[in-house]
């Protein structure tokens, strides 16, 4: 299910940008790159530069912590676990937590320390614990980036400082926060956290919009001197007529200052939910209809999706849109159920706004040796 959603998420990235379609243009952003993702239905509803290959500063942690959520939910590691705490996570410049090694934090603390008060020194002991060294956990980090299909992320380092080979992009930046409130909801409360104490030293986290706007609930601040002043921030609220909340992903890349960031991370927000919908195209499950089988026990399958497909579109829009099926044919049975059976492509007056795999809702097990072979002269003489 994690790999369709995946593959659904990166066909609508590289599709075009709802801004094309848009009866309102986007705010003017002060920012070096940025891109605005509804998480909802995988589109980019706005970008600029959007591919831009820059330094990401702490951003680099939404990647360290997905690994390290991935670890608790296999049991490689356990929030009560204490970690050793290596000089050079002791010694660690930039942002920090304050961890001590005569005392060490546990597994909760440190994720606590790094998501909410981003410390560099929480972030090297996790990837020491995960890696056995920063450098293979950053090999670690890259393996994964490229399994998502971050295609213009490089990572050298756990915690986001300046190295000039350690690079990614808005676009890849946004897929990555998707996956991870997607995967890891359970743990993607620790971002909504406004400040954080460890060692008797309370730290706000730095983003500004969690006390600002009461739909933003993530995620993650960056700033270096190369970098400008990075944000991703994540916000959802309630769409009138959606029986689930939409959720949007705004990117913003060297913005000139901590307010600056805030500012346009906001309008890019504000213009999402404002000027667009997200439309539940198909339910989970549900079939877009019956498609003919050759030399199965069955004559037909039933195509659907395993997650329910919704598009996004500008507001008031919602009537014109119109979906259509390119199946595989022919279809031969042996099927297996969510194998992909055709390609389902979402349109709004003409303009592809979406494509997804359709998936087989159920498996079709082959004929016998006869209903093989009559449908076998059947295909020929079809042909």
């Amino acid at each position: 299910m994690l790999r369709s959603m995946l593959r659904s998420l990166l066909v609508a990235l590289s599709l075009m940008p709802l801004v094309a379609l848009a009866q309102v243009a986007p705010p003017t952003i002060a920012a070096r790159s940025w891109l605005l993702l509804d998480a909802t239905s995988g589109q980019v509803l706005a970008e600029h530069d959007p591919d831009l290959k820059v330094e990401p500063a702490s951003l680099t942690k939404v990647m360290t912590a997905y690994l390290a959520f991935n670890a608790l939910k296999e049991k490689r590691l356990a929030p009560d676990q204490r970690p050793a705490v290596s000089q050079a996570a002791y010694k660690a410049g930039g942002s920090r937590m304050f961890v001590d090694p005569l005392k060490p934090a546990t597994v909760e603390e440190l994720l606590n320390g790094m998501i909410v008060q981003s410390g560099n020194d929480a972030s090297i002991v996790l990837a020491e614990a995960l890696g056995g060294s920063e450098e293979t956990f950053a090999q670690q980090m890259n393996h994964e980036a490229k399994r998502m299909g971050l295609r213009n992320t490089q990572f050298r380092n756990a915690t986001g400082l300046p190295d000039p080979e350690h690079f990614s992009t808005a676009r890849d930046l946004a897929t990555l926060a998707a996956r991870l409130i997607t995967d890891y909801p359970e743990y993607y409360t620790l971002y909504s956290k406004r400040e954080y104490t460890f060692n008797n030293i309370r730290q706000p986290n730095r983003n500004r919009l969690l006390a600002i706007d009461p739909s933003v609930d993530g995620m993650k601040t960056g700033h270096t001197e190369a970098a400008g002043f990075c944000l991703i921030a994540s916000a959802h609220r309630k769409q009138p007529g959606l029986q689930s909340e939409r959720r949007l992903v705004s990117v913003v890349l060297g913005a000139s200052s901590e307010s600056a960031r805030a500012i346009e991370s906001q309008k890019l927000l504000n213009y999402g939910f404002q000027n667009f919908d997200a439309v539940r195209v198909y339910a989970k499950g549900q079939p877009t209809g019956e498609y003919q089988v050759w030399k199965g026990k069955s004559d037909t399958i039933a195509g659907g999706f395993d997650t329910d497909l919704f598009v996004t579109v500008p507001r008031g829009q919602a009537d014109k849109v119109k979906a259509e099926v390119e199946r595989v044919q022919p279809l031969v049975a042996p099927i297996a159920q969510g194998q992909k059976i055709g390609t389902l492509r979402v349109k709004l007056d003409d303009k592809v706004l979406l494509e997804r795999p359709l998936l087989a809702l159920a498996s079709v097990e082959p004929a016998g040796w006869f209903g093989r072979t009559w449908d076998g002269l059947r295909m020929m003489l079809s042909k």
